[in-house]
């Protein structure tokens, strides 16, 4: 993943960083590290940044959403972060992605262990196959929950902890913790206080949101030139004959991923370009949500 921080000129990075290229696109960039020329994976602050906008698509009803899961102002927010988070989650069969970076002293033990079990980077974690997986635990983590006396309503505690890690991941991707672990985990403990407390009225909030964070980044990926295997643990070889036709041995590639590379490689100047509505459509969602919020806090008595 990316570790943003706004930077201009220089090299960038690609979602598992690491190995320099100069970058042919536009020159505001965000993170500090490089990225391998022909990357097939989407950048990590990109992935952030499109299941941030999935949430606020999914679930707005004020015009620039489909208002197909409709939450409160709040609920909004705190979902963009949360799907902005799961949707880094994926490349944690990386040692190296944002992730590893997040979680301290253990990130990489834990990145190492998952690709070990998963079959490596881009394999088991990036198939159709993981998307279930990703609802069964988010299901799991939804139910669990803890009703005080001294509080109205249940207090979601696995929804809570799984939010602190994907806002942490999301905070430290988007550079908004400027590069430091304590502060994405102080914010990511912060909003994950307000999950548990006042987590939207529908039970299954976060499981529709955790899902949609990691599918949209399986979407993303599937959209570079590196592709998927999307049948894991099943990865069949196109035919020599589909091989020779120009188009189509682009599509079922010949390790046997899938791929629709509108994106070209991971921070091709497509990927930039399709990003800056995105990043735009983020930002004024975010807004639009954060106005009555803002009212409600003005019209206390002082």
């Amino acid at each position: 993943m990316v570790n943003a921080g706004l930077r201009v000129g220089g090299d960038v990075a690609d979602d598992v960083g690491g190995l320099p290229y100069r970058h042919r696109g536009p020159r505001v960039v965000l993170g500090p590290e490089k990225f391998t020329k022909g990357r097939s994976a989407m950048m990590g602050a990109h992935h952030a940044l499109t299941g941030a906008a999935a949430w606020i698509a999914v679930t707005a009803t004020a015009g620039h959403g489909f208002g197909l899961y409709p939450v409160t102002a709040l609920g909004t927010l705190v979902g963009a972060l949360v799907c902005a988070g799961a949707a880094l989650l994926p490349d944690a069969d990386h040692g190296s992605a944002t992730v590893a970076h997040s979680i301290p002293f253990l990130g990489k033990l834990i990145t190492r262990g998952i690709s070990g079990v998963s079959g490596g980077h881009r394999h088991g974690f990036h198939a159709l196959l993981s998307i279930f997986c990703a609802w069964l635990i988010a299901t799991g983590l939804g139910s669990l929950t803890w009703h005080p006396h001294w509080w109205a309503s249940p207090i979601s505690v696995g929804p809570a902890l799984m939010s602190a890690v994907s806002i942490a991941v999301a905070t430290k991707a988007l550079g908004l913790s400027r590069g430091s672990w304590q502060r994405s985990w102080a914010f990511g403990l912060l909003v994950a206080i307000l999950v548990a407390l006042f987590a939207p009225a529908q039970q299954s909030w976060f499981v529709v949101c955790f899902t949609l964070g990691y599918a949209v980044h399986l979407a993303g990926d599937l959209l570079t030139t590196g592709g998927l295997p999307l049948l894991w643990p099943w990865v069949p070889k196109p035919p020599q004959a589909w091989r020779r036709i120009p188009v189509l041995k682009r599509l079922w590639l010949r390790g046997g991923n899938f791929a629709v590379p509108i994106l070209g490689a991971a921070g091709s100047t497509r990927e930039w370009i399709v990003m800056i509505p995105v990043a735009c459509y983020v930002a004024w969602g975010i807004w639009l949500a954060a106005v009555p919020l803002m009212q409600v806090f003005l019209s206390f008595p002082r």
